[in-house]
């Protein structure tokens, strides 16, 4: 089995990812191809430079004939221009709804000073971008994975702001720039014909970023909510590492998150980021190879159990502490009825974790249950390789889970969340939810 494996210990951002995919041998060409294909006034410069000592590919977006401010100039630039800032996310009713205003670290700054485009106010919404994407002579995969990395985006807008999905425009993300990016990343991902997508826990960097409401802290909203459920870190460097965009793109391909997968690895490259730091080099690294283990196609993973008894606690706690223990990243948690000692009934809870996290879910077991121990082994799993589409219903998206094996789809399922969502907000019945996603994934599957 083919496996791709991404390092993000310097992040990862739109450009670091399409220089990393030119290092390991997709063709320039084809990101050409793949821009006029779009019909988008853009054309892209290819680099080769260095990062702190490490050969890399540096890649760059020239919208409309302009490379994009770095961070500092760009809000130097907005701040003495109109008069006001434009920014990456808004209802319809143009009110400023997205906090990415600013540039990124690794990629372009996405500068949209309309006054100097000749364009003012240009939103685009998702349907719009839906389209662009559909008309571009480009493969029906590279299209469907394209416009799931644009629909995270803005399902992650969505849920920061509290608001509708299809009420999201965009200003940054929908740049032409940002266009080029994602369908780039999409065409050149499927160029690699790789069967799986691993990807390292990711240095998010951190310190502050200025957005349209004000400073944060690293990762911006939108960003931290797209790394939900992924292992993430905050290493020495106090930047912005990942992007929304970088988060989006790993969203959607990777399947599992962890050390270096057991493979033989055939191509390395690097991707260079726009930064420069001193010892630390601001670069992705790509890692292609096929899985050691020929006679099984199936993942495995290592992961630990934990495991307490419980008889003196109310029922009502051991939902919370599983609703908690999920929130707190474990891959799975359940409970079991168990006869203790003195003939007590009680219950067995499992929580089943990644190997970095033992020790924080250990914690909370402690913390919220009336355990006095906890108990841990080690154990592996096989698991199918997964990925999202997202299907377009008549009440909203819905996202799909896919569960590949040998590179057939062999499942395939609605996302729970998003079908209630949909659900509770328009009274429809969930079943209903459920089968349109269904028939709608099967109706694009099938022509």
């Amino acid at each position: 089995m083919r496996i791709a494996y991404l390092e993000c210990f310097s992040g990862i951002s739109g450009d670091m990812f399409l220089g990393a995919l030119v290092d390991v041998g997709v063709s320039p060409d084809l990101f050409h191809q793949t821009i006029a294909a779009l019909g988008v006034d853009a054309k892209l410069e290819v680099s080769r430079t260095e990062r702190s000592g490490i050969s890399a590919v540096k890649l760059d977006v020239l919208a409309a004939g302009e490379k994009e401010l770095p961070r500092e100039e760009f809000f130097e630039h907005k701040e003495h221009a109109a008069g006001h800032s434009h920014h990456q996310a808004h209802e319809h009713d143009h009110s400023h709804s997205h906090e990415h205003s600013h540039s990124h670290d690794h990629e372009h700054s996405h500068s949209h000073d309309h006054h100097e485009r000749g364009h003012e106010h240009h939103h685009r919404g998702l349907k719009e971008i839906r389209d662009i994407i559909q008309r571009a002579a480009i493969s029906a995969t590279a299209k469907q994975r394209a416009i799931a990395i644009f629909e995270a985006l803005g399902a992650a807008e969505a849920r920061v702001h509290n608001i509708d999905i299809e009420k999201i425009h965009f200003h940054e993300v929908g740049a032409i720039d940002a266009i080029v990016d994602i369908v780039c990343a999409a065409v050149g991902a499927e160029a690699l014909g790789v069967d799986e997508w691993v990807c390292s826990p990711l240095n998010v960097g951190g310190g502050t970023v200025k957005c349209a409401h004000g400073t944060f802290p690293v990762p911006a909203p939108a960003t931290l909510d797209l790394l939900k459920n992924i292992p993430i870190y905050s290493g020495e460097i106090q930047k912005e590492l990942v992007t929304p965009t970088g988060a989006a793109i790993v969203h959607v391909l990777a399947t599992r998150y962890g050390k270096f997968p057991q493979m033989k690895t055939h191509k390395i490259g690097y991707g260079a980021g726009s930064r420069d730091f001193k010892d630390f080099p601001n670069v992705l690294r790509l890692t292609l190879g096929e899985s050691s283990e020929e006679h099984n196609a199936v993942p495995v993973e290592t992961i630990n159990i934990l495991e307490a008894n419980l008889d003196d606690m109310t029922p009502q706690v051991f939902g919370y502490v599983m609703e908690r223990a999920l929130q707190e990243g474990a891959l799975d948690v359940y409970g079991t009825a168990v006869q203790m000692k003195k003939n007590r009934p009680g219950m067995l809870l499992s929580v089943l974790c990644r190997p970095e996290d033992e020790a924080r879910l250990t914690k909370l077991i402690f913390s919220e249950t009336t355990t006095l121990g906890v108990r841990v082994r080690e154990e592996t799993r096989a698991t199918l390789a997964r990925r999202h589409v997202s299907v377009n219903t008549k009440w909203g998206a819905v996202r799909v889970k896919l569960a590949n094996l040998n590179g057939s789809v062999s499942n395939y399922a609605p996302e729970y969340e998003d079908c209630r969502s949909i659900a509770e907000q328009y009274h429809v019945p969930l079943k209903t939810v459920l089968q349109e996603a269904i028939r709608l994934y099967l109706e694009s599957e099938n022509g």
